[in-house]
């Protein structure tokens, strides 16, 4: 589950709210241990979605750093290169 969750921090553009919802549900899932919460704790897992997503965004407002931002495409271009030598070993 987690693999999905992405470096959202100096990138230009900077992240989505969608982008930063996505992360908080992936983390929620994993400390959680469902994908589908049951309709008893539903309520108790949106929350905990969206407490998590708004302190996410929080986080990424006050972060700072020197470095340039990074490009979306750039940095997927080489992940697929990653990927592919990975997976062409095995």
């Amino acid at each position: 589950m987690c693999r999905n969750i992405r470096t959202l921090h100096n990138f230009a553009p900077p992240a989505t709210t969608e982008e930063v919802h996505a992360a908080a549900l992936q983390y929620v899932r994993k400390v959680a241990g469902t994908a589908k919460p049951s309709a008893a704790n539903q309520d108790a897992f949106d929350r905990a979605v969206a407490e998590v997503a708004h302190i996410t965004q929080h986080l990424l407002d006050d972060l700072v750093t020197a470095a340039p931002p990074r490009d979306r495409a750039v940095e997927a271009a080489k992940a697929r290169a990653r990927a592919a030598e990975r997976y062409q070993r095995a």
